[in-house]
């Protein structure tokens, strides 16, 4: 391991070694990569000066790559996966391999999630339409001596853009495949002496690409519309007001599963496995159309809002710079899946969740440009979550009922140190101090037909410190090294998948180890950034299964005692001539669990009664079993533009590559898979519109987000992805 992490050092230290003579003075400022101011450690900086691996995605490449939703950034950011668990709405996010896999609506997020410097504890609140984006920011590794919250996994900043002082507007239609259409308009000025304003807004509608194989009804059709308002205001020449209100809806069909093989009902009929790529089922019945709100017929989908609000204000106090963000957020969750993929209502889930987050944050920064700059800062958070979900499930007549009731309450305190011990060198040190409370009440699991128990409240608190401590070296005007080690924890919490499992489970811990470089060479036409990275995990949460004396075999997220992670990214730009842009970018990692006892499901089957009690409980040692991710991915994009019989012409296309996603279950293997997308865009010279044409999986590549097996290995199913879609786009300016 030492070995891998020295000479991947020591090779990406050789690379930024390259004599100056190498580079040439033949390039212009055409071909000049351009830095990105970020804000990634709580101050405007060029990216390439953040001794930190970071990756910064633009808001006009969006489009682009065919980023629609958050779950897209995996294409374009290395180490990162993103899906929806079960074909749901709620993303989960996964950053060098550290994060969850799990279906329900309670459990903070081990990678942080922000909008606009605000955090956001529960991913289901994130799977809005993405519009009017200044920048995505996405941080790999341990978090919280500058952020929000405490993660082991990262954060993901997304920066909407700000109203501006001259009046700026634009509107962008698009139709494609599927009869899928989006709007999107701003609209961004200045209202009045030293107040700014801009108002955007979205809707996404139609795309439904799959059909029930009993009925031939579409389904995948999107339904979402979202507005956004933000005012700033110069209160005085040294206070400033930054106001922002978003409030979204979410009527959006579900994804439909896919039968990998025959399945059997409890009834004894078998349903042929689907041969077809678009085809699934669904079946919402009486019952559980009543508890949901629905139609009997209706298709899975969800029927969510949320609004967030948030006051920035930042005062100069000449000697520092004191910012206050006041924050509320409000989501109501509706959502209904067909789990089974068949008629026969057999894995039938309707999730429900009232969201509510008070959050408040201030920080205090120094403002002058010297040796030591330092910022400290504390974080208030106080959650409310009412949620559950009921199930119908295989061979049980009545309707299955989780309810549940959970509070949280932190504060952190934090704070972050840089030293310029020489003209090269900067000593980072950061500090955090977190207490945190969490408390779940429910009655537990019980069927409507019978009598609720006595409901019981479950509790947890975490009291922790974590910090960073790490150094910036500047091996030449083009070249920055940096070295990091790092603590975080992730809180943590309950699981509420039935009412045997409601006990809560640990908090994560990760010591990280980092060491990576930023460099540009040919008169920076050519931009080189390389990290590697050793995680050192203790009691990391993973989703399992239990058995519990009475009820038998029950989902539970548990913790691992000892596991590690190891790998490495690389990331270039290259502008070789006048609008040729070349962006590659590689990463690879490996885990393994170091300690690791867990339930042997069959083996403790067959050791008791068909209808329990289970008395005997027999364990499996699964120390040096790898970790369930994909090892490796690459992807790049290739683009070009340029001027022909006045037009501006630009052409642009995308890949990434998917190593498959290991498991212990060869059912459960999501095989490796290539995913390429391509653009055109062209308009008069200096006109105010503009046309595209888009291809999504321009090879029609079949491939997965995730498999599943809720009515046992006998019955697999699949989430796939939708095949080869095109769409047409037409934008002006004004």
């Amino acid at each position: 391991m030492k070995r891998l992490l020295l000479g991947a050092s020591g090779a990406v230290l050789a690379l930024a070694a390259l004599p100056a003579a190498a580079q040439t003075n033949s390039q212009t400022n055409a071909t000049t990569v351009q830095d990105i101011v970020v804000t990634a450690q709580r101050r405007e900086q060029a990216s390439q000066d953040v001794g930190a691996s970071l990756s910064v995605v633009g808001g006009q490449e969006l489009d682009e790559k065919n980023i629609s939703v958050v779950n897209d950034l995996e294409n374009v950011v290395p180490n990162l996966e993103v899906d929806s668990q079960f074909g749901g709405g709620q993303p989960q996010f996964r950053i060098r391999g550290v994060g969850a896999r799990e279906y329900s609506s309670n459990n903070a997020s081990t990678v942080g999630i922000y909008v606009d410097e605000v955090a956001h504890p529960y991913t289901v609140t994130t799977q809005g339409a993405l519009f009017d984006i200044a920048r995505i920011e996405v941080l790999r590794g341990p978090q919280g001596t500058l952020y929000g919250s405490n993660t082991t996994g990262g954060a993901v900043n997304i920066i909407t853009n700000a109203p501006t002082a001259d009046f700026r507007a634009g509107v962008t239609g698009e139709y494609g495949s599927y009869d899928r259409y989006k709007l999107d308009g701003y609209v961004s000025s200045q209202i009045a002496e030293g107040l700014l304003g801009r108002l955007a807004v979205v809707t996404e509608q139609g795309g439904a690409w799959q059909y029930n194989r009993d009925t031939g009804q579409k389904l995948g059709d999107l339904d979402k519309t979202a507005v956004r308002g933000r005012l700033t205001w110069d209160a005085t020449d040294d206070v400033t007001v930054d106001l922002a209100a978003t409030y979204m809806v979410d009527k959006s069909d579900g994804l439909g599963f896919r039968l990998l093989g025959d399945y059997t009902t409890a009834g004894g009929v078998t349903i042929p496995k689907d041969t077809a790529w678009r085809i699934t089922g669904w079946s919402l019945s009486e019952q559980l159309a009543k508890v949901s709100g629905r139609s009997v017929g209706d298709k899975p989908g969800r029927d969510n809002d949320g609004l967030d609000l948030s006051a920035r204000v930042t005062a100069n106090l000449g000697w520092a710079d004191l910012t206050s963000i006041s924050a509320y957020q409000s989501f109501t969750r509706s959502e209904y899946n067909d789990w089974d993929g068949t008629s026969a209502r057999e894995s039938d889930v309707f999730f429900y969740n009232d969201i509510d987050v008070v959050s408040q944050e201030l920080r205090l920064a120094s403002n002058k440009d010297g040796r030591w700059n330092w910022m400290t800062g504390l974080h208030y958070s106080n959650e409310s979550n009412d949620g559950g979900f009921y199930t119908e499930y295989r061979a049980i007549t009545a309707l299955i009922h989780t309810p549940y009731k959970q509070d949280v309450e932190s504060i952190g305190v934090f704070t972050n140190n840089s030293f310029k011990a020489t003209d090269r060198l900067n000593l980072i040190l950061g500090l955090r101090y977190e207490y945190e409370e969490r408390s779940l009440t429910s009655p537990g699991t019980y069927r409507l037909n019978a009598t609720p128990g006595a409901e019981v409240t479950y509790s947890t608190d975490m009291s922790e410190v974590t910090g960073k401590l790490g150094l910036e070296y500047d091996l030449s005007d083009n070249a920055l090294f940096y070295a990091n080690v790092a603590r975080g924890v992730k809180s943590g919490g309950f699981t509420t998948y039935n009412a045997t499992s409601a006990t809560p489970f640990a908090p994560e811990e990760l010591i990280a180890y980092e060491a990576g470089i930023k460099s540009e060479f040919l008169d920076r036409s050519l931009r080189v950034n390389g990290s590697t990275f050793y995680y050192d995990y203790k009691n990391q949460q993973v989703q399992t299964v239990l058995y519990d004396r009475i009820s038998g075999r029950v989902g539970k997220i548990d913790n691992v005692p000892k596991s590690f992670i190891y790998g490495a990214e690389l990331e270039l730009e290259w502008n070789p001539i006048a609008g040729l842009s070349i962006s590659q970018n590689v990463s690879y990692k490996h885990g393994e669990y170091d300690e690791y006892n867990s339930v042997d499901t069959t083996a403790t089957a067959a050791a008791n009664p068909t209808n329990g009690p289970w008395d005997v409980i027999i364990y499996t040692d699964r120390a040096g079993e790898k970790l369930p991710f994909p090892k490796m991915n690459y992807g790049g994009s290739i683009a070009y533009d340029w001027q022909m019989v006045g037009l501006d012409l630009g052409a642009e296309t995308n890949y990434n590559y998917r190593d498959d996603l290991y498991s212990t279950s060869s059912s459960s293997i999501i095989p490796a898979y290539w995913l390429w997308n391509a653009n055109f865009t062209g308009g008069p010279a200096n006109a105010n519109w503009r046309v595209g044409l888009s291809v999504r999986n321009l090879f029609n590549t079949y491939y997965e987000e995730t498999r599943n097996g809720f009515n046992g290995s006998a019955r697999p199913t699949t989430s796939p992805q939708p095949g080869r879609t095109v769409a047409v786009r037409l934008s002006m300016d004004f």
